[in-house]
């Protein structure tokens, strides 16, 4: 049994466990699967300097078979041992964060029509306080056209109308 009296010996750092390191590996092989899945356009924007690692993952695509697949991955793995992640982290969480902020706006964009369409000419005026460069009578127009389409049971064509207008109004806002 060994004797621990002495501090020094007991408190001496042994790197990180066998876990550890499998965990950090297991997680390089699952970013390097994310990083296959992506388009070339989507590629290129990933900061990818190693270009073994770069031929590796257009390589991937053309692999069908599951355990082949699965051992390349393994490879491509093997290879993100030797580069630094962080980079490559940042990027696709920068890419994720643009998609949510477009799908937020997506979203608003969907519910000012919705409330506009429900509270009719009255919601007109909350249109008008966010986008002061709004046409009052093009949004009048819509309202009632969607009001006569949902009486007579047609297609929501002034409601896609309504929501292509709110999309250019807020692009002017951006721009």
């Amino acid at each position: 049994m060994p004797d621990y009296n002495d501090d020094e010996d007991f408190l001496q750092d042994e790197g990180p466990s066998k876990t550890a390191l499998k965990r950090q590996m297991t997680e390089l092989q699952e970013l390097g699967e994310t990083l296959c899945g992506l388009s070339d356009k989507v590629l290129e924007k990933i900061p990818l300097a190693d270009e073994q690692l770069k031929a590796a993952i257009l390589e991937s695509r053309r692999i069908r078979s599951n355990n082949a697949r699965r051992r390349h991955l393994q490879y491509i793995g093997k290879l993100m041992r030797n580069i630094d992640a962080e980079p490559i982290r940042a990027a696709l969480e920068e890419m994720q964060q643009q998609r949510q902020r477009r799908n937020d706006a997506f979203h608003q964009l969907e519910q000012w029509r919705d409330d506009l369409l429900a509270q009719g000419t009255p919601g007109i005026e909350a249109i008008l306080e966010r986008f002061p460069t709004a046409d009052r009578q093009q949004l009048r127009q819509l309202v009632l056209q969607h009001q006569r389409e949902v009486k007579a049971g047609k297609p929501p064509a002034a409601s896609r109308k309504l929501f292509r207008y709110l999309r250019e109004l807020a692009s002017l806002i951006d721009d």
